[in-house]
């Protein structure tokens, strides 16, 4: 059973669709029974840093989270909350990647980051069957710089995280329940680690 941590935020919607189409079972929760026995866990995402905190913190699920030994993919804003702050409404986030998430800065390319791009990735099982010419597709305001937990860059105002790992814990910046038969791959792979 795949677990989809509920917080409020947007976009859940997208992944349970995902998933339903890949004839996975999955549950949408934030019971943290259900979240610590799962077998994985999404923390899908489209809102705003601070409030997601808020009801992750108001339920405990901060902490679960920061527990789980089995294999955990963060999306989008659900990656963002995997490190330790984001200057979004000056937010401390669960604190699993020892590194600051950052607002893009305005000039000639438009914020927010939103369209397919490429990426350029490390050799993980995450991404297997992934070629470097494949597109993925983002929609975001904020980024992490390249770190050392960084598996996956892209070059949209400068270069920036767009996958990262720790241990069991995995984290995309782009959307790959909307990104085609390549996010369906990428998807595919994570329920395999």
């Amino acid at each position: 059973m795949i677990a989809i941590i509920k917080y409020n935020a947007g976009n859940i919607r997208s992944v349970i669709n995902a998933l339903d189409r890949m004839g996975i079972a999955h549950v949408l929760t934030d019971d943290p029974e259900e979240i610590s026995s799962a077998q994985k866990v999404v923390l899908p995402g489209v809102g705003e840093a601070n409030t997601a905190m808020k009801y992750l913190r108001d339920r405990g699920l901060d902490k679960v989270i920061q527990q789980l030994a089995q294999p955990f993919l963060g999306i989008c804003l659900g990656m963002q909350l995997m490190f330790k702050y984001s200057e979004e409404n000056d937010t401390s986030c669960l604190g699993l990647v020892d590194e600051v998430v950052k607002r893009f800065p305005g000039g000639a390319e438009k914020v927010p980051h939103m369209g397919w791009n490429d990426f350029v990735e490390t050799k993980t099982p995450l991404f297997d069957g992934i070629a470097l010419t494949d597109d993925v597709y983002f929609v975001h305001s904020y980024y992490a710089e390249v770190g050392p937990d960084t598996i996956g860059t892209t070059h949209y105002i400068k270069n920036f995280s767009s996958a990262i790992q720790k241990d069991n814990f995995y984290g995309v910046q782009f959307h790959p329940e909307k990104s085609g038969d390549v996010g369906q791959r990428i998807l595919e792979n994570f329920l395999r680690l």
